[in-house]
């Protein structure tokens, strides 16, 4: 059994860890490690030893080193890319995150806090075991530059002399980080981490370290004529309104009110209807115009970029592993790469390359406001290392597939084993004529996609009005759409019902419910079925080797996935509302809009939301580690897809990393995967 070091640094750097990320932190000529605490798996608690870097003592300094590269002992940290990181830069020496346990990410695994204090808080521990809460002051103190004042002597920077009380804070608290992180990984120590999970976490980290190239140079120039541009855009505002703050709400809409022009709020859907009005005023549609070309946000990417790229070109660590933590999905960070705009020029490759010539003149001329252009452009600006290009392979509609193989929908299945549009196949169903895509009844495909995208998760009229915000459907038909919908889906229907009587009787009855996944058997099979019958027999199982169980054990709702990875919903329960009656199913979580810790209530599609989501995750998670074997370095992946940073010579890369993607799981007999790839010297989405 390998022995165990946990450990928690304290650091400085000029460079904003939150604007930069840890990796281009590390690079600042000022980063340090100001404060090491850490502890081995055999002591006690009060033998947590710190070690203060501005009197380090020499024996305990290489004891920690010493063990730090030990590849038989294992690390651990609440949050280990950060240290990991900074102890890298700090001793210019490799820390593979195969040596190193994320206690972080063990916590989001259980649906729990991801950060230390939450973490601490939502186990109940004793308040000698929590995070100390003098620490935002301390690291404000001494990990970050101060201001430079005429008490301070005009320094930039408090070292220990300056305050030897707070430094001894200080000290308490590293130590006491190193105290909370142990007792949460002894509270999480029933609760194994799966190995296939923590190599995946090690997949991450790699990817993470390696980062994805930028184009700087181009990024610049974007840049600092979107400033330019924004300028000259209030000018204008200013002059057509007379206004001296046009951005003001209440001035805005004033003045609209005094060009006839009435407007409730101001927001982008309002303004985006006005401009449709073909009697609007010139200056008002101008003026309208203007504040939507400054309401365009996409430049705050950019600027990111510019913040936390590192000084090779390269931006790392924008991968958050098990950054959802009801369903595992990894989350962006940094440079927000789940929300990226859309590519619809009609010439992407010419609009950037005008971007990079910095020829914004002839880009405003050809293409309209830049600061539209610049939305789409964001993709491009992620570009593969020299002498290489970008292969980039998609799951083809992988939710929708994932939800028709769980709850046993064959015609779905069907349609996108021989290789039909799915959302034709869908109208087809629902209005009981052929649907093509540019034929017969094609006014109907976009009905099917409108139903596919909102109503597999037990979605209506709201959920079809969020995914149609074109309005192509009327408003009066909507409820129309759903109720076809889940006509011709009724095994879907029924996974909803299925899946919230299973997680009750779960909860009621403290047992563990399993339910199978029907799938179509082989040929070879089949055949010997039905040599055995003597006649026809049906050719689909039900298998409960394969499918999905709902346990309850220790308070805690756990729903095993086909893959053998587990979601968690810590302290669930069922819980009486006097506003209806009922009995509703309710858990701690972090609430995903206010990303405070705190009861959240659930139901049947919404648990199969998550259930499918998940299973996506993981389809897409050995899909990655399939082509990481085979030696390409994924440099990232935005929500299905993943992008391959390949030689240009190696001419058989896109079919080999789409085969990765298609190739059956073993876990998952009967579900038709596929994936569609191009080749690109500049991400885009195709």
């Amino acid at each position: 059994m390998h022995r165990v070091m946990g450990t928690d640094i304290e650091t400085y750097s000029s460079v904003d860890l939150t604007d930069a990320g840890v990796y281009a932190y590390t690079e600042a000529p000022d980063f340090d490690i100001l404060l090491i605490s850490y502890i081995f798996d055999d002591w006690g608690e009060d033998d947590v030893r710190t070690i203060d870097c501005f009197d380090a003592d020499p024996d305990m300094m290489a004891e920690f080193v010493e063990a730090l590269t030990d590849p038989q002992i294992v690390k651990t940290a609440f949050n280990a890319n950060f240290e990991r990181t900074c102890l890298a830069k700090w001793l210019n020496k490799p820390m593979p995150p195969e040596e190193w346990r994320c206690t972080m990410v063990k916590a989001l695994m259980l649906g729990l806090s991801g950060n230390l204090a939450g973490a601490g808080e939502a186990l109940g521990l004793p308040a000698e075991k929590l995070k100390d809460p003098q620490g935002k002051a301390l690291i404000q103190f001494f990990s970050k530059p101060c201001k430079p004042t005429r008490v301070n002597g005009q320094r930039t920077r408090n070292l220990p002399e300056h305050d030897p009380a707070k430094w001894q804070l200080y000290k308490n608290y590293n130590r006491q980080d190193v105290v909370t992180e142990q007792e949460i990984l002894r509270k999480l120590s029933i609760y194994k981490t799966p190995e296939d999970e923590q190599a995946l976490w090690s997949l991450d980290q790699h990817m993470n370290d390696n980062g994805v190239k930028l184009d700087i140079p181009m990024v610049e120039k974007i840049v600092a004529y979107d400033n330019q541009r924004r300028q000259e855009l209030q000018e204008e505002a200013q002059e057509l309104t007379g206004l001296k703050n046009p951005n003001s709400l209440a001035q805005l809409k004033h003045w609209l009110a005094e060009q006839g022009v009435e407007m409730a709020s101001v927001t982008k859907d309002t303004i985006a209807e006005a401009l449709k009005q073909p009697d609007l005023p010139e200056n008002v549609r101008r003026v309208l115009e203007i504040r939507t070309a400054l309401g365009k946000t996409s430049v705050a990417k950019y600027s990111t970029m510019l913040v936390a790229h590192c000084q090779d070109h390269r931006l790392r660590g924008i991968l958050q592993f098990y950054g959802a933590n009801r369903s595992g999905r990894w989350a962006g960070r940094l440079v927000q790469t789940h929300n990226l705009a859309k590519n619809t020029l009609p010439d992407l490759a010419l609009a950037r390359e005008l971007a990079a010539e910095g020829d914004f003149e002839t880009m405003g001329t050809l293409f309209g406001e830049t600061a539209f252009v610049f939305s789409e452009l964001i993709r491009t600006a992620f570009i593969p290392s020299d002498g290489r290009r970008f292969v980039v392979s998609d799951f083809s509609a992988i939710e929708a597939r994932v939800l028709a193989w769980i709850a046993g929908e064959e015609w779905v299945l069907d349609a996108f084993r021989s290789g039909k549009d799915i959302y034709c196949e869908t109208a087809s169903m629902m209005y009981h004529v052929p649907v093509e895509k540019h034929g017969a009844n094609s006014h109907l495909r976009q009905k099917g996609k409108v139903a596919v995208l909102a109503c597999g998760y037990q979605g209506g009229v709201g959920a079809m009005k969020r995914m149609d915000r074109s309005g192509s459907i009327p408003e009066d038909e909507l409820q129309s759409v759903v109720d076809q919908w889940r006509q011709a889906n009724p095994r879907v229907v029924k996974l909803w019902r299925d899946v919230e009587l299973a997680v009750r009787t779960a909860i009621e009855e403290h047992r563990t419910v399993r339910r199978g996944i029907r799938v179509q058997v082989s040929p070879e099979e089949l055949a010997a079925r039905e040599a055995m019958a003597g006649g026809p027999v049906r050719p689909y199982s039900v298998r409960e080797g394969v499918g999905i169980s709902f346990g309850y054990i220790n308070g805690n709702l756990f729903i095993k996935l086909p893959s053998g990875r587990k979601l968690c919903y810590w302290d669930a329960k069922l819980k009486l509302d006097p506003r209806d009656g009922r009995e509703h199913i309710v858990y701690m979580g972090v609430n995903q809009e206010t990303k405070q810790w705190g009861e959240t209530e659930t139901y049947g599609g919404k648990l199969v939301e998550n259930i499918v989501q998940a299973t996506a995750r993981d389809c897409l998670a050995i899909s990655m580690q399939r082509v990481a074997a085979l030696g390409y370095d994924i440099v990232m992946h935005v929500h299905d897809e993943i992008i391959v940073d390949c030689p240009i010579e190696d001419t058989g890369a896109m079919a080999r990393i789409n085969a990765c993607m298609a190739e059956p799981i073993p876990w998952a007999p009967g579900l038709p995967l596929r994936g569609d790839g191009y080749e690109t010297p500049f991400y885009m989405k195709d």
